[in-house]
């Protein structure tokens, strides 16, 4: 009896599988990945074979059978600019996955992998919301040089992931409620969901507030001399920003328990760079609120960092007369992937076929 989705969510150095039964989680195991082993594959997708055989083993060590599955679900990787929504997995998505039409990157292989498996036992193989979504309206993508025009880069996955099961709550369809929803993790999104469509967001490596690694905004006068100083290589500037800036460059760290701490030990410093990054939130969610005409459902504080009280309070105090606040703490992407599949297969919303949907 078909019964089962797999969900593959592929990582640098690691390979998470999951086994959900309607929504409910079966199994789940995270398979680690050497260096040693990885460096033996020269592109990502070389190293097919190597994850696939050890899904494989996984699979039969539970005692769980392919013939049990209903579906296939992987992460979505850098394939060309498209709209949300869980998408079958097909050859011309694989060619690109193969290829990185946008960038080599582990997630790549999410696809792949799941068509393989699915494949083998003729059933379909989907993936949900990955970061190549772009549902920006036009005035959005303007940048103020003509050059450079404005990206969707987003914390696609979770940011609809929360979206749609906040529309669950509220007994409505996400295609009738206006939210504006911040992710809080190594990197910050806050994006506009306009009746289901992220219409805008800052970039969260190059824009809007900063975070635990990232920079954001920059006065763009005193970074451009910064550049040209002759202090810094092109490769530092780029790590400079996305890596060793926000919370890392003023405080040496990224752990906002460790910041929490050194608050609560009467360190000044600590308090006002922290409480700075909530402000900064809070400014884009004001910000972003403005792009709905301030007609907001809710606004949802997501990710990592919304397990921090400390955090949430200071950005709530901020926001609150915008919206009522609702905060789902933590990214649980593998649910967000099942949850994506059963969408479809409970006849919620229609899959999508990419090269149907390929934006440009």
């Amino acid at each position: 009896m078909r019964e089962y989705v797999l969900v593959i969510n592929p990582g640098s150095t690691s390979t998470k599988v999951a086994i959900y039964k309607g929504k409910e989680m079966i199994k789940m195991k995270k398979i680690e990945h050497s260096a040693e082993e990885l460096e033996k594959y020269k592109k990502v997708s070389d190293q097919y074979d190597y994850r696939l055989n050890l899904i494989y083993e996984w699979l039969r060590s539970e005692g769980i059978s392919t013939s049990s599955l209903i579906a296939v679900v992987g992460r979505g990787g850098l394939l060309r600019s498209i709209p949300g929504g869980t998408y079958v997995v097909t050859e011309k998505m694989i060619e690109d996955l193969e290829i990185g039409i946008q960038g080599e990157h582990a997630s790549n292989l999410g696809g792949i992998l799941a068509k393989g498996i699915a494949d083998s036992e003729k059933i379909k193989a989907f993936i949900v919301d990955p970061v190549a979504v772009d549902e920006f309206e036009d005035i959005a993508r303007i940048s103020g040089l003509k050059e450079i025009e404005r990206r969707s880069l987003v914390h696609a996955l979770n940011i609809k992931a929360v979206s749609h099961r906040r529309a669950k709550e509220l007994g409505k369809n996400l295609s009738e409620l206006n939210f504006v929803v911040a992710h809080l993790g190594g990197g910050i999104s806050v994006t506009p969901v306009k009746f289901g469509k992220m219409i805008d967001a800052n970039n969260a490596s190059e824009m809007g507030p900063f975070s635990p690694e990232r920079t954001g905004s920059l006065p763009v006068g005193d970074l451009v001399r910064l550049c040209y100083s002759g202090k810094y290589t092109l490769d530092e500037m780029k790590i400079k920003i996305k890596g060793k800036g926000g919370l890392m460059s003023y405080l040496g760290t990224t752990d906002g328990r460790k910041i929490e701490e050194r608050i609560k030990n009467g360190d000044e410093y600590a308090e006002l760079i922290y409480s700075a990054m909530a402000y900064q939130i809070g400014k884009e969610i004001g910000a972003m609120a403005t792009v709905l005409e301030g007609k907001v459902d809710n606004i949802i504080l997501t990710g990592g960092l919304a397990y921090s009280e400390y955090l949430v309070n200071i950005i709530k105090d901020m926001i609150e007369f915008i919206a009522e606040v609702v905060i789902y703490p933590g990214e649980d992407e593998m649910k967000a992937l099942n949850e994506g599949v059963l969408r479809v297969l409970e006849g919620e919303e229609k899959e999508k076929i990419y090269e149907n949907e390929v934006l440009y």
